[in-house]
């Protein structure tokens, strides 16, 4: 195995730098992931007759991994952080590949959380990484491509399942074997081909939790309560509700994709030029409103028209999420950014274990509330998102530093 420092990596050719293999990474997740997420809801309800009540607990189960990504920490100690990335890759196509010949309650509860085990130490690997091997002057610009990179992957995807899965009558096992499959061959490439990167600072190898990053942390919070009411009730209300098929739901995602690999490298340049706090306001106030004309399709019966609408302009808010890692960025100790990536991760997940299933009864009796829930938790991170200040750093981590300066830790 070659180890190649950091500094050293630029000399190599480019399908050999670690920029490149971030770029591969950021192809290959949503292969597999994307592909899950568009056809679980149908096939959810098609092979098991899931209600809401099963698809909370469904994602209460996919969100267990994420709450225990804090295990990284113990991992990092004996295996390295780009081997644990791509092993939790593999194991997310794999995984991702088989769920077809599971169909029933506790077969996809299973598989799902095999799944999610690779997903979420993947993403957490996956954030260090970029926080680590790009430089902070570079960092939003990129990260903005990185989210275009995989739209791109998503797109292709979704573009080759809307054009054929009703003209060839394709089956949910071919398009689970084939997705998982690209994820895992890729993830495999990824061990072949490419050095061991080694980062200029040591990441510390035990759990980090300091009081000046307290703002980062409620953001996380926050974040991770609100997104998983996008993430499991938009998609199964556009089924449930208006009666998507397979491909509909997928031209949806389709639309989404294209709109991120568009938009998302100007929203890198954006942050770049206007700031964390300007990007993450933004993001904030428009889907405090997409939420709140969520709760008005179910308590106005507005149409399937504003629902798919607001389905894509909430995906093109959430691409703006990468504005808070870079603000972790320009506050954190260099050493920290692996620990602290696998606490905000678990942080992110805290509401995510229990909120899924919660609400899924809230869901069965009032959808439009759950949404309403939403605007609220928005709302929240919206008042979060004023204090960072315009030019965050170490010691400058809020708008109160200046008369309450932050402990060290």
């Amino acid at each position: 195995m070659r180890y190649v420092p950091l500094a050293e990596a630029r000399r190599l050719p480019f399908w050999k730098r670690p920029t490149t293999l971030l770029f591969l990474m950021a192809a290959a997740m949503p292969l597999a992931f994307a592909t899950w997420s568009a056809l679980l809801n149908n096939f959810v309800i098609d092979a098991a007759g899931f209600t809401g009540v099963e698809i909370g607990w469904l994602h209460t189960v996919r969100e267990i991994p994420g709450f225990l990504a804090v295990g990284v920490i113990a991992i990092i100690i004996f295996v390295r952080e780009q081997v644990l990335g791509l092993v939790s890759l593999a194991l997310l196509g794999a995984a991702t590949a088989v769920t077809a010949f599971f169909p029933s309650l506790g077969g996809i509860l299973t598989i799902t959380m095999l799944s999610s085990i690779g997903f979420h130490y993947f993403e957490t690997v996956n954030q260090s990484l970029q926080l680590q091997w790009l430089p902070r002057d570079r960092a939003p610009q990129v990260l903005g491509w990185i989210v275009a990179i995989g739209s791109g992957a998503s797109l292709v995807s979704y573009g080759t399942l809307v054009a054929t899965w009703e003209t060839f009558g394709l089956s949910y096992m071919t398009v689970y074997l084939i997705s998982g499959g690209a994820c895992l061959a890729i993830a495999i490439y990824c061990m072949i081909a490419f050095p061991q990167f080694e980062a200029p600072n040591p990441q510390v190898k035990r759990m980090v939790l300091r009081r000046r990053y307290w703002l980062y942390y409620a953001l996380q919070f926050m974040s991770g309560a609100r997104r998983q009411i996008f993430v499991v009730f938009a998609a199964f209300m556009m089924v449930e509700r208006f009666g998507f098929e397979v491909h509909e739901v997928t031209a949806l995602f389709l639309v989404n994709f294209l709109a991120n690999m568009l938009f998302a490298p100007l929203m890198g340049r954006a942050v770049g030029r206007w700031g964390e706090r300007a990007a993450l306001t933004f993001e904030y106030v428009g889907l405090v409103t997409v939420f709140l004309l969520y709760g008005g399709i179910y308590y106005f019966g507005w149409g399937v028209a504003l629902a798919a609408t607001l389905y894509v302009v909430d995906h093109l808010f959430f691409a703006l999420a990468f504005a808070l890692k870079t603000y972790f960025q320009k506050i954190a100790d260099p050493g920290d950014i692996a620990p602290t990536a696998a606490v905000a991760f678990t942080i992110n997940h805290i509401a995510a274990v229990f909120l899924p299933a919660l609400l899924g009864y809230l869901w069965i009796t009032s959808p439009g509330s759950v949404f309403l829930l939403a605007a609220a938790m928005a709302g929240i991170s919206l008042c979060l998102a004023l204090l960072i200040p315009r030019h965050p750093a170490p010691g400058n981590e809020t708008i109160f530093a200046a008369v309450l300066p932050a402990p060290a830790e």
